[in-house]
């Protein structure tokens, strides 16, 4: 398999953060945010493969929240094996691993519990929607997963996050839903409510 461009930094805390970027970004994106929202935590940045326009994604899309179902599969995929052999590599739990996404990355988060839900304890996906709809109905059992979204996001509704919330929970995820005043933005308060959530874990 073709290596990811990633960033490991190893912590004190039995869990890693799998950290997926927005459009955009890269293996640093939410390096410094990791550390904000759980101190100690092992922390893995990864690059998406995808290029959209010389940015990063970690999987292609037809337009604005129009995915490509077949590329996202596959992405999700070689992602979900990535992890595997990264913790084999680093020495981290590989039942200890959360993700920690932002948009783009949040989306291919949401994907990873959907297709692959042995790759992750859960996570806090940050302005997420649903990626797709799995041909396969996966169970989610025991998996924590917080999703914020803004009122007020022009990218994903908050019908969109409450969508993605319903879709998880059905699947038997312990899910918590949690909005903010703003836009597709990051906000302090929601910075805030994330290293509350896993500071609980």
């Amino acid at each position: 398999m073709q290596e990811f461009i990633h960033l490991y930094k190893a912590g004190i805390l039995p869990q890693t953060l799998l950290l997926l970027h927005g459009t955009g970004g890269d293996e640093t994106q939410l390096m410094e945010l990791g550390v904000q929202v759980l101190p100690g935590a092992n922390l893995l940045g990864v690059r998406g493969r995808v290029s959209e326009n010389g940015v990063n994604r970690f999987f292609r899309r037809f337009e604005e929240g129009v995915f490509d179902r077949e590329d996202l599969i596959f992405r999700t995929g070689e992602l979900a094996g990535f992890v595997k052999s990264a913790a084999n590599r680093y020495g981290f739990d590989p039942m200890q691993v959360y993700a920690l996404g932002y948009s783009n990355g949040a989306n291919i988060g949401a994907a990873l519990l959907l297709l692959h839900p042995e790759t992750l304890a859960g996570g806090a996906l940050l302005h997420a929607q649903i990626p797709l709809t799995p041909d396969v109905l996966s169970d989610l059992s025991g998996k924590r997963i917080l999703i914020t979204a803004g009122k007020r996001d022009a990218i994903v509704s908050p019908a969109q996050a409450e969508g993605l919330r319903k879709m998880l929970q059905e699947r038997h995820a312990e899910v918590e839903l949690w909005q903010h005043e703003g836009g597709h933005e990051i906000s302090t308060s929601e910075l805030e409510k994330v290293g509350e959530w896993l500071g609980s874990l």
